[in-house]
């Protein structure tokens, strides 16, 4: 057993913000947190914080790599090494629309990756192809394609990992969503172009997420309230915000965080290849893609992923939203583990799951990285 004390500072527990604990860890797990710091060498926060290890959901890059370039372990492992240093203990490697071949060799390789033991893989995420090309943003239209009887059984093998889909339900049957749901695939709303009803029935019919809430989807209108009027009624499916300041203004997440159960909602990068690399440009699909002011736009302006990564989130979440340290924690760990029913494993510090906890400065600024017990960053 491995005994980490920390004082001066404050520790985001379910049963509450302690100012000082002792975390003992055995085997890679939390074994125990006692409200003091017993060991003989306690860290001195300095007014920071520990709060449990952030969980993405959408990672597209990182360290100068895109997944859709690389969709192999290595390129995972880059990826992931990327952002730890930014406090995520655990993501899906995210595909952008891409071809079956491709899409195939993304869902094998995240399984080598996590029988490799690639450090906070947990699953992957597959954006698209199945989207509108209303919604497009960012994604190429000739990657589009239905949803038939080949890349269901794709979808639904089974696998190591979580599988993640995110669809625009226009463009599948309700039975469709039934036999993903079914099968495990977490089925998620976005770039979508659907109205109130389907998607209502989509929800119903067994969709859990919606991938960026506001972004890429029809918008709330008072005759016509579409997939966010659809998402912000409903009280129990998870959304996606990406708090980067460019993707959504501050008021629309304020106004939805007062009409929703703020447990389901979950920050998300969207990262691009430049998080964790000095990189001033990338390609997408063969489309040069810029970064500017801390946004990634195509040439023709189009928001293209975020140069966002978790800490910075969280840090937007509490001082640009004005949400407490524990709910932002709770959004960037908490209830994603709950959105991937990984509640079991990871998302609090909380005895029996798996010790992934980051630090941060008083100014909310990563100072480490621990998964399993072990520092990465």
């Amino acid at each position: 057993m491995t005994a980490f004390a920390f004082t001066n500072g404050y520790i985001v527990t379910p049963g509450g913000v302690l100012d000082q604990a002792t975390i003992a860890v055995t085997d890679g797990r939390i074994a125990a947190i006692a409200p003091e710091a017993s060991a003989d060498a306690a860290v001195d926060l300095d007014g920071g914080w520990i709060v449990p290890g952030f969980i993405d959901t959408q990672v597209n890059g990182g360290a100068g790599v895109l997944f859709n370039d690389a969709p192999d372990v290595e390129g995972i492992a880059a990826i992931g090494k990327a952002h730890a240093r930014y406090g995520t203990t655990a993501f899906l490697p995210t595909l952008i629309s891409d071809v079956p071949e491709v899409i195939a060799r993304a869902l094998d390789a995240t399984d080598a990756a996590i029988e490799a033991g690639v450090p906070g893989v947990v699953g992957v995420h597959i954006e698209g192809p199945v989207i509108s090309a209303a919604r497009k943003g960012i994604h190429d239209a000739e990657k589009f394609r239905r949803l038939d009887a080949d890349f269901v059984g794709l979808l639904a093998r089974p696998r190591r990992g979580k599988v993640m889909l995110t669809l625009a339900p226009e463009m599948v049957s309700l039975e469709d969503i039934a036999t993903l749901h079914q099968a495990g695939v977490i089925l998620s709303i976005g770039h979508s172009d659907a109205d109130y009803d389907t998607a209502r029935a989509a929800i119903a019919a067994g969709m859990t997420g919606v991938t960026h809430l506001f972004n890429a989807m029809s918008p709330l209108l008072h005759r016509a309230p579409g997939v966010v009027g659809a998402a912000i009624e409903d009280q129990s499916i998870y959304c996606g915000l990406i708090l980067d300041g460019f993707h959504v203004h501050d008021a629309p997440v304020r106004i939805a965080m007062r009409a929703r159960p703020h447990d389901r909602f979950l920050l998300v990068t969207d990262a691009m290849p430049c998080v964790g690399a000095d990189v001033a440009e990338f390609d997408l699909h063969g489309r040069r893609i810029l970064i500017e002011g801390g946004r990634c736009l195509g040439e023709d302006g189009t928001l293209a992923g975020s140069a966002l990564d978790m800490a910075g989130a969280f840090r937007n979440a509490v001082q640009r939203i004005g949400l407490s340290h524990a709910d932002a924690a709770m959004m960037a760990a908490t209830s994603p583990a709950a959105f991937l029913g990984l509640s079991n494993e990871r998302g609090a510090l909380a005895p029996g799951l798996v010790a992934d906890w980051v630090q941060l400065t008083s100014d909310l600024m990563p100072a480490g990285t621990w998964i399993a017990g072990t520092r990465i960053a």
